[in-house]
């Protein structure tokens, strides 16, 4: 079973940037899983339903919810089993927690990181 942890989270002001990383790890065969799964970031707002903020297949094309296109960027690195989001210009709507999984989703969570835009 794979387990997914985020991490890079953290309290930025309007305008700044942080980086998200999503190591995968477990028991069983892992060993570059993210070559074998389209992956995604999600995020969820208190309050909101869990929303898909970009995704990355496995011919390395991507796609971005329109609210963050131009922003924020996706990648991953194979051997190390992590995929990352580059997140630019954050504004305080995007204050959520950051979850990240294949696309569509396995049934198991990580514990997302907590990103909280504000002056």
């Amino acid at each position: 079973q794979v387990q997914l942890v985020e991490s890079g989270g953290g309290l930025v002001q309007p305008g700044g940037s942080l980086r998200l990383s999503c190591a995968a790890s477990g028991t069983g065969s892992i060993f570059r899983i993210f070559s074998f799964y389209d992956v995604a970031w999600y995020r969820q707002a208190p309050g909101d339903q869990r929303e898909l903020v970009a995704t990355l297949t496995t011919r390395d094309t991507t796609n971005y919810a329109d609210s963050v296109k131009g922003r924020f960027t996706i990648s991953k690195d194979n051997g190390k089993n992590t995929v990352y989001l580059q997140m630019n210009s954050l504004k305080p709507e995007d204050t959520a927690v950051y979850y990240c999984n294949a696309n569509p989703p396995w049934s198991t969570w990580g514990q997302g990181t907590q990103v909280t835009v504000s002056s």
